[in-house]
């Protein structure tokens, strides 16, 4: 057997043109993303015995790997996921700042409009243009707050309408997932094409949740998604689905089905941009919607509480300004029982005191017989409520009612005592004279304890021995016993009679006027009553513009203005950090990014080297080629 020059030369050619195409492909989807490079991996062939020497007979292209590193992709995929989830929560946070910033200071400007139109009123307090002043900014104050809560809910919306968007994506991939995984079974995981895609896939999925990937002896993967359940085993598909939110409709869950059954997915283990969307509702927009809530309820509160204490121009006891707290519109969306309840109660939220509110939501879980626990979903702690008849009390500042119905052991209703209120918020005065600028004067004993405290409930300035300024009267009252006793004296000391207080709280009734015991001391203590009225007083006026200044929230320690100002502070600060967070994680991405790039991807230079090499080893193939075609041709001439 001679050395077939020919043929060695021939495989030089194929070998070059086979690592040439490779270069070519690789130069050619330099900018493909999720590319991997790829690399011809090119061997002698065979050797034979001649003369006692070995000679070779060329070279060919044994195998084209794609250049991959698992581990580096899988660094990727975890610095991809929390990228996007810091990218998703920074772009929400950084709009409800800029939302609080700018758009929701008409709810402080209108608030600090309404103090000083109250405070120019105090002075004129029979100025009709001043009066409906003041209802103008009281109007504009109740649109701030309905058209703040209004961009509230439209992003809440939209959280949603994005949750079901990337749901629907996700199942997208997950059925392509499937489908390449049939096709890797067919070829055995050879083409590095199929491979690509599957990567991409993969490398988009992680932008939307945590993904786990385990490959499988046939050649396919599967995918495990966010740490919960497997979104695609082999060539099966699992579907996300999204549904009404329970308990609350509005706040849309994630689900996922498996064979027949449909399980609710805890978004918690999500991660990635759907988790990012899920705690960005619930951490961050539906806490500030409900601290809105508050301010509103504690802007009705104490308006309607100051008017109910004064006189309008009529000479008649303040009608409520606003909205009242426990109000059917406002009741209506603080309470809304799990779909899984097995019992029939029906219950219903009052608000007891502003001042105790915390603008969180609760968790009240039946638990045992008589034992309700009230859960503190933002901190966590819980309390133990005390049934009282078909009350549940003991809450921050507000009370459950079992309307109708009984509560089975494990029940759970979430409650949101400020849920909506800023939305609900309106002005129910529609005359100016109807404004309550002037005050009655009831002046507490000096020996009084200073823990018993009134407020006028009605008054009949017809009846017989009212209390005026040149007949005042004072009223003793003993609460040292179960139903509080009282006795009337007039001017001079003289008794004019006693009675016993009735109802719950307990109230008083006498010389045409009640008041109510809104707190008892349990000893004795005397209230001395002058409700004359003159028509140019302003001295309540002058109380409810003092309330700017009045720590009357969060258990006497803020303003009303305080709330949301601690509110637009709050979403600043989450938006700071979220900057860093996004930073870091940038960072992180980066290097992952570089190492994954320095391994799988296309480097020009280094390209381009290799096309000059092999092109070299293509010539000088086809060099070798000539030469033995001319040696051949010399041979044949020389025999004939």
């Amino acid at each position: 057997m001679a050395i077939d020059l020919l043929n060695i030369a021939r495989s030089g050619v194929v070998a070059a043109q086979g690592q040439l195409g490779v270069t070519s492909n690789n130069i050619a989807n330099v900018n493909t993303t999720g590319y991997n490079r790829q690399v011809a991996n090119q061997v002698a062939d065979q050797s034979y015995n001649l003369g006692g020497n070995y000679y070779g007979t060329g070279s060919y292209v044994n195998d084209v790997k794609r250049i991959y590193n698992e581990y580096a992709a899988r660094e990727l995929r975890i610095s991809q996921t929390s990228l996007s989830h810091a990218e998703t929560m920074n772009g929400k946070l950084s709009g409800l700042d800029e939302l609080f910033s700018q758009v929701g200071n008409s709810i402080t400007t209108s608030l600090n409009d309404l103090y000083e139109n109250l405070n120019s009123l105090a002075d004129l307090p029979n100025d009709t243009g001043i009066r409906q002043s003041v209802l103008t900014t009281a109007e504009q104050l109740t649109y701030s707050f309905n058209q703040m809560d209004g961009y509230l809910s439209n992003q809440s919306s939209q959280v949603n309408d994005e949750i079901g968007s990337v749901t629907k994506r996700i199942n997208e991939i997950s059925q392509e997932m499937a489908n390449i995984n049939v096709e890797l079974m067919k070829n055995g995981n050879t083409d590095p094409q199929l491979l690509d895609k599957q990567d991409a896939l993969i490398d988009e999925l992680s932008q939307y949740a945590e993904v786990n990937v385990v490959p499988l002896d046939n050649g396919a993967r599967s995918i495990m998604f966010g740490s919960s359940f497997m979104l695609v085993s082999g060539e099966v598909a699992m579907k996300l689905g999204t549904v009404n939110g329970d308990p609350y409709p509005t706040d849309v869950d994630l689900t996922y089905t498996l064979g027949g059954s449909t399980l609710k997915v805890d978004p918690s283990k999500i991660g990635g941009q759907l988790g990012a969307l899920f705690e960005y509702r619930e951490d961050v927009l539906q806490p500030a919607s409900q601290q809105l809530g508050l301010m509103a309820l504690g802007v009705s509160d104490a308006f309607n509480k100051a008017q109910s204490q004064g006189f309008d121009l009529e000479g008649n006891l303040g009608a409520s300004m606003f909205t009242e707290i426990n109000d059917p519109s406002f009741a209506s969306s603080r309470v809304a029982a799990f779909n899984n309840n097995s019992g029939s109660a029906v219950l219903s939220v009052s608000l007891d005191d502003i001042g105790q509110l915390t603008g969180e939501s609760y968790e009240l879980k039946y638990t045992n017989a008589g034992d309700y626990q009230l859960t503190n979903l933002q901190t966590g702690s819980s309390t133990n409520l005390t049934l009282n008849g078909g009350v549940l009390e003991g809450a921050d500042g507000f009370s459950i009612n079992i309307d109708t119905g009984a509560m089975a052991v494990g029940d759970r209703f979430e409650i949101r005592p400020t849920g909506g209120a800023a939305g609900k918020i309106d002005v129910l005065l529609a005359e100016p004279e109807s404004l309550a600028t002037a005050g009655p004067r009831i002046t507490a004993d000096s020996a009084n304890s200073g823990s018993t405290s009134i407020s006028l409930q009605a008054i009949n300035r017809s009846a017989a021995g009212f209390p005026t300024t040149n007949s005042p009267i004072t009223v003793t009252i003993d609460s040292s016993v179960a139903t509080p006793t009282y006795e009337v004296f007039d001017a001079n000391g003289n008794s004019l009679g006693t009675g016993t207080a009735t109802g719950s709280p307990p109230q008083i009734t006498t010389n045409g006027f009640t008041f109510q015991l809104d707190s008892t001391s349990g000893a004795t203590d005397s209230f001395t009553f002058d409700l004359s009225f003159a028509t140019g007083d302003g001295a309540n006026a002058v109380k409810m513009s003092q309330l700017s200044n009045a720590n009357i929230m969060s258990n006497g320690t803020e303003t009303l203005s305080d709330i949301y100002e601690s509110n637009k502070l709050n979403i600043g600060s989450l938006t700071k950090a979220s900057d860093v967070r996004m930073a870091s994680a940038q960072s992180i991405h980066d290097q992952a990014y570089n190492r994954v790039q320095s391994e799988s991807g296309v480097n020009l230079d280094e390209e381009a080297a290799n096309l000059m090499k092999f092109q070299q080893a293509y010539q000088a193939s086809a060099r070798v080629m000539t030469t033995a075609n001319t040696i051949f041709d010399t041979l044949f001439n020389a025999v004939q």
